[in-house]
This record gives C-alpha cells, structure tokens and sequence, in this order.
C-alpha cells in the first residue's frame, strides 16, 4: 500500500484527517484511487443527481486590481459592458423558463449597482420561483443584511487562497481579514455560504491548499468552487503556465468532498477550458453541480476572468440542453429542485 490509502480508509470511515495527511492526497501521483473514494462519497451523501445553476454574468466592470483576473481594473483592453436592472430581470426570466431553479448573479465590483437597485432586482426575480445566488464581491454586513432581506438566498465569495501575504501580493489594495471578514458576516446572517480556491497561482504551495480546504471545513462552507488558475494575457500574470492545474484542480474537488461530504461542489467551466471532458471528470471526482452559463448576447464573451472561456458563441438555451445530454452520458441526471445543502439526506431519510 502506498501511504495514501491508510489516508484514504480513514476519511472513508468519516475520521478527521490532519493538513499533513491533506498535503499527503494532494501529493498522490496515481490519484485514481482518491478519485473513486470522492465519487462513492459523493453518491452516498449527495447522490447521482446534478444541481444546474444559471450563471448570469450582468458586469465587467470591477473597482479591484487583482493580478489574476481579466477583467481587472487596469485592463485597457476590456470591453466593458453592464446590463441593465430591467435586461438582467428578463435574463432570469428566460433561465426559469429554461427549467433553472436557481439564479447566479456574478459581476466584477461595480459600485453603479447601489444597494437600492440590486435589491430590486433581486425582489423582482425571486417571483420567479428561484432561489438566487450573489456572486458580487465584499460589501459590509449592512449590505449583506439588506439583500438577505430581499430575498437573496446564497452568497459565492471565494477566499482564493489563505496565504495572506500571497494574497495581499495578488490582490493589491485589499486585506485577506476583510474577505475573511465578509464570509463571517455572511455566514452569520443566515446565507449558504459559498468559497473556493483558485488553484496553481504563481506562490501557492500545496500546504497553503490543505489550509485552504482546511478553512472551508471549519467554516463551514455550503458549497466549494475550486477552479485552475488560468494565465489571462492582459494581466501581469500573463506569461505563467496552467500546466498541472487540471489535476491538481480535480485532487482539491475530491479531498474536498472527503472533508465535507454533503456539501455542494461545482464542476466549474474553467475546467473544461483546459480539458474538453473537464466538467464531466469533475463531476466523477466529487462534483455534483453545474453552472451553465444563461447571459445573452456579447455579454457572454465579454466577461473574459481568463482566456479561452467556453461555449461563448452559444445561445443560453443551447448550454442548457447541451450539459443536459453530457451529464446524462456519464449515468447521473439533472435535479429538478434548489438544490439547498443538505437537501438530499433530508429527502433520503424521509
């Protein structure tokens, strides 16, 4: 036996795993094996069915500078676009339509949408029968109040990593003990909290991964987004390689998964940029969610985090029969619910 697999029998029997045996599972050359322990871990407390999340990508424009991301303040080069309330409300509409039961509004931090109008937006599609995700950046918890009130039900703020002097690196001008702070408040004020990494930044280590999946644990989080980092050409990042990301990617989904066994886990779109089966191998290490992109128009290219984003040139309602076929090629199906943590062992125990 290798060292990994004394490892991977503990987790299976639910008992605590140290960040040293974390680092231990990330380090693993021939990850099969933690990949199979994620995925019957996977259908034992989340089951075979798969949570689609509307993605509805509303602003490109950010007042943040970090050195990752495409859409970064300093960016000359970004097309920048927002929709308006009246365009983002309608968009929601067509992805209830769609059979979409929840919505995710994503946008850089663009401070034109005021407390007043994001609430209306949110008020106006939570008649829709959905239940809606902010994806917006740090705000103080007056405002994390005031959309809870409005009926906002998730939040999906990413720690991206728990260095903070990397992080403070990467991200000039903003402070890790705010977004800390921000995930607290969040969390506090009776939100599903959602965090992740990004994974392969220039600096990382894998013990500052086992600390960050540490952190999502003692949260602890709702759902984890653990995407690659991808190198984005008008960034200072630009001339750094994704080479490895992939793997490594799916090994932070499924020790994930160990960690937190019924929590969500999205098979994110960054993935499938690198790998063209990258949201199905994901949803085979631990994943049990998909966010297809529902933004219309040339909003869809426009809002480029990273370069070769996919399925940009598709209408929503193409990604939305497209990913339906992909996961029902691997055995699973899509859920018709919310999709809430939890939601399946509550069902099951019913």
């Amino acid at each position: 036996m290798t060292d990994a697999q004394p490892i991977l029998a503990r987790a299976l029997r639910r008992e605590e795993l140290s960040k040293a045996d974390i680092t231990s599972l990330l380090c693993m050359q021939e990850p099969a094996p933690l990949f199979a322990a994620a995925d019957r871990v996977r259908r034992e407390f989340v089951g075979d069915e798969v949570y689609l999340r509307a993605l509805i990508e509303f602003s490109n424009y950010c007042k943040n500078d970090c050195l990752y991301c495409g859409i970064r303040r300093s960016n000359p080069k970004a097309d920048r676009y927002r929709l308006t309330p009246e365009k983002i409300i309608e968009t929601a509409r067509n992805a209830a339509g769609l059979g979409y039961k929840t919505v995710v509004l994503q946008s850089g931090e663009d401070l034109w949408f005021d407390t007043d109008k994001l609430c209306r937006i949110i008020r106006e599609i939570k008649k829709l029968n959905v239940a809606v995700t902010l994806s917006i950046g740090e705000k103080t918890r007056e405002e994390y109040a005031v959309y809870r009130r409005a009926g906002a039900d998730r939040y999906l703020l990413r720690i991206e990593t728990t260095d903070k002097a990397l992080y403070e690196k990467l991200d000039p001008g903003m402070s890790w003990d705010n977004r800390a702070r921000c995930l607290y408040d969040l969390k506090e004020l009776g939100y599903e909290v959602g965090s992740g990494s990004l994974v392969g930044l220039p600096g990382q280590t894998l013990e500052s991964l086992a600390d960050d999946l540490l952190f999502f644990k003692n949260l602890p989080v709702d759902m984890a987004g653990i995407g690659p980092f991808i190198p984005h050409p008008q960034t200072p990042l630009a001339a750094e390689t994704a080479q490895g990301h992939f793997e490594l990617s799916l090994k932070m989904m499924a020790v994930m998964r160990l960690l937190l066994p019924d929590i969500n886990i999205p098979a994110t779109t960054a993935m499938e940029t690198l790998h063209p089966q990258g949201r199905l191998l994901a949803l085979k290490c631990g994943a049990n969610v998909v966010m297809p992109n529902a933004t219309q128009g040339d909003a869809r290219v426009k809002y480029e985090l990273y370069p070769g984003k996919i399925c940009t040139g598709d209408a929503p309602e193409q990604c939305r029969g497209c990913i339906q076929r992909k996961i029902e090629s691997i055995g699973r199906t899509v859920c018709g619910s919310y999709g809430f943590h939890g939601d399946y062992l509550k069902e099951k125990q019913n």
